[in-house]
């Protein structure tokens, strides 16, 4: 196999990703693997960067760029920029906080940061280590796009889910993809939910290995799905173009919000230890 590349583009300000529907219906097709205990190798992997969260304050804004607004899915939360109510670092940890606070007449706040633009990944093992919040209404997520979202659109520009975890469901971890054949909208969604014990209690280790022909997903050192790439066609294989990381506490919308939302349990914390991204060593 070929090196894995790490992309480092300029931080120069693009537009933000556009907004993908909403992912509940279609959703968890087949995987072709079952869950297998496969503990992480370090001497296969190096470090090419990361974000340990140990400077309080703001989220770095050479790495994250914060949405703002209604963004997607008809969802309840009203996306803040520069709120540390919402986002912030402390006590070494980037904490997302989803609030019922009525700020600026908006009943619901909370935060979702991207790398776009600043910090791209093609192929390697992105590892986020978090403790997501629970509830009736909660959805926090891990998850990348592609970088020409606004030039190709969703779900051509292809979706990645490292996390999704809905709150009427609150023991159960998924992991998806999303491209033009295969998408909640036509109810040919690629993905895969496991079943874990309290996920919210503690943190754990959520995981993508990204090869040139497949997308592996980890929970801990559980491996529990597998993309296989059929082809290269970009409407079945878009991942092979660079993706962006995103970071969010959504509240409601079609898929957190089917069971309702419990509003007496604000506000919701999900608290990121670290954000690893490895590049496979070459073989000699």
């Amino acid at each position: 196999m070929s090196p894995l590349h790490f992309l480092a583009l300029s931080a120069a300000a693009l537009p933000l990703a556009c907004a993908s529907p909403e992912p509940y219906a279609g959703l968890a097709g087949k995987s072709d693997s079952t869950s297998e205990k496969i503990p992480f190798d370090a001497t296969r992997w190096t470090l090419a960067w990361a974000e340990e969260f140990d400077r309080p304050g703001a989220p770095d804004p050479a790495v994250w760029t914060p949405e703002k607004g209604y963004v997607r899915n008809g969802e309840a939360q009203y996306y803040t920029s520069g709120r540390p109510e919402n986002a912030r670092v402390e006590n070494g940890l980037l904490v997302i906080e989803a609030r019922r606070d009525g700020w600026e007449d908006k009943p619901i706040t909370s935060a979702s940061l991207t790398t776009k633009g600043k910090r791209p990944f093609l192929y390697g093992r992105i590892a986020v280590r978090a403790k997501i919040p629970t509830g009736r209404g909660t959805w926090p997520a891990i998850w990348t796009l592609g970088e020409n979202v606004n030039q190709v659109g969703w779900p051509a520009c292809g979706e990645i889910d490292i996390l999704e975890n809905v709150g009427f469901e609150p023991r159960k971890i998924h992991a998806n993809i999303h491209c033009k054949t295969y998408n909640h909208t036509k109810r040919t969604g690629k993905g895969r939910g496991i079943n874990t014990d309290a996920p919210w209690s503690q943190f754990h280790e959520y995981a993508v290995e990204w090869y040139e022909n497949r997308l592996e997903f980890f929970f801990d050192d559980t491996r529990y799905f597998v993309f296989r790439k059929e082809s290269d066609d970009p409407a079945v294989w878009p991942f092979s173009k660079p993706q962006y990381l995103i970071l969010n506490l959504a509240i409601g919308g079609g898929w957190g919000g089917q069971k309702g939302i419990d509003e007496s349990l604000f506000p919701h914390r999900f608290e990121i230890d670290y954000v690893r991204y490895y590049q496979l060593k070459e073989t000699p």
